[in-house]
């Protein structure tokens, strides 16, 4: 309550709510935006010589708890707003940048930012919605994205591979860098224990040579392959294993073989092959053993496999040479970014068939055309105003409305 000599003072009141009990009149519970007397205006708080239990007025929406998904709602005399937490905006905070998903096409939504989302597109599709339909006869694997996800395909389980199995296949490397990486060329197992027994069959690059490894339950088989020739455009690996002897030949290398240990002769495999990568991202979930940290860069072509000596190779994948899902994978050779154009400074970024605009600071938006306004989280720098206060944009700059008991420039004074 605020009182001058013994009159209780109360003017032009935002709300105001008075109790009366027994002939009792109790103290004013409400805000007070104007005091004035005799045709002077007084200023409530830098005038008042002393007060109790007196605090900064919230405009009434705040008390309707306006902010959704954990928002706090902040005010000062005139203006409210919704402070959002991580990856929700709009006024009201009702909006998460992959709550009404824009992508299509079963794509996977990757909030960006809090305002901005990146479509990785499914097996087929290509474009910043995933709305484009792409002929894919050689695929083209971009490795792990800056948001953590690998591009694969998936074919379904390969049969009859107990006992027995070939593979031949091509791969054209996406650079020299890429070869020295710790990258996944195919893999089929059992996962998601990790566990030392586990049965899989797996190939990857590791500092620049290629790795072929296998585990029928009692231990795991390794062949390791000569440092590649990286003045070849392409390289031909064939690789097999019968029962518990496995073998390996890259390029016009020799032939190298291995046997694995223990007494255990089958592959006992039920997963999905994953090609290129695979869909989890966390490498431990994988079987113990190489465990390549990284999806392949590059192009992976005329993949054939045969379970049995009298029969002929054929492509994965039920019908032949389909795969059941993929992730960021295009066609090689075959740039995205062509047909995209990043507006105001920003930069097409492509994996695979997968492509978005990485945007200077100051702007946002699918193609970089939306300006960054500077009192919002993305701007950089950021604005200074203290929390609890309020940033207010200007035509030049800002201004940081104080809340009760703070001053200066950004409120950082008591």
């Amino acid at each position: 309550q605020i009182t001058f000599g013994s009159i209780f003072l109360g003017k032009v009141p935002v709300y105001e709510e008075v109790h009366r009990c027994a002939g009792q009149i109790y103290g004013y519970k409400g805000c007070i935006r104007d005091f004035q007397v005799n045709h002077k205006e007084l200023f409530i708080i830098d005038e008042a010589l002393e007060g109790r239990n007196v605090e900064n007025c919230n405009v009434p929406i705040c008390d309707y708890h306006p902010c959704h998904n954990g928002g706090t709602c902040t005010s000062d005399e005139e203006n409210w707003y919704c402070e959002c937490p991580k990856l929700f905006t709009g006024k009201l905070c009702q909006f998460a940048t992959c709550d009404e998903n824009p992508c299509g096409n079963g794509a996977t939504c990757f909030p960006k930012s809090r305002r901005d989302a990146v479509c990785l597109c499914p097996y087929g599709r290509s474009g910043i919605l995933c709305s484009d339909a792409i002929n894919i006869t050689q695929p083209s694997f971009s490795g792990t994205d800056v948001f953590g996800y690998t591009s694969f395909l998936a074919y379904s389980t390969i049969p009859n591979i107990t006992f027995y199995h070939e593979f031949r296949l091509k791969f054209q490397l996406a650079n020299h860098h890429s070869a020295l990486q710790d990258n996944l060329i195919f893999f089929t197992g059992q996962k998601g224990q990790g566990l030392n027994g586990d049965d899989f069959l797996e190939l990857g690059l590791r500092n620049g040579r290629v790795v072929y490894s296998y585990n029928l339950g009692s231990g795991t088989a390794t062949i390791i392959s000569k440092p590649l020739d990286l003045t070849l455009n392409v390289h031909v690996i064939h690789l097999g294993r019968n029962l518990q002897k496995g073998w390996l030949k890259v390029d016009d290398q020799k032939n190298k073989t291995v046997t694995s240990p223990g007494r255990l002769v089958g592959l006992n495999v039920f997963s999905q092959f994953y090609l290129g990568g695979y869909r989890e991202y966390t490498p431990e979930l994988l079987p113990k053993g190489p465990r390549f940290k990284n999806g392949f860069q590059g192009c992976i072509f005329d993949v054939q496999v045969r379970s049995s000596l009298n029969q002929g190779f054929k492509s994965p994948g039920a019908p032949e040479g389909h795969p059941n899902s993929g992730r960021s994978v295009g066609q090689c050779k075959d740039s995205p970014c062509s047909l995209i154009k990043c507006r105001n400074g920003g930069k097409c970024v492509e994996t695979g068939s997968t492509v978005y605009c990485d945007c200077l600071s100051g702007w946002k938006g699918a193609f970089c055309t939306e300006t960054v306004s500077v009192c919002e989280p993305e701007h950089d720098p950021p604005h200074l105003c203290q929390q609890g206060s309020t940033c207010v944009p200007l035509p030049n700059g800002y201004t940081c409305h104080c809340p009760l008991g703070t001053t200066g420039t950004y409120c950082e004074q008591g």
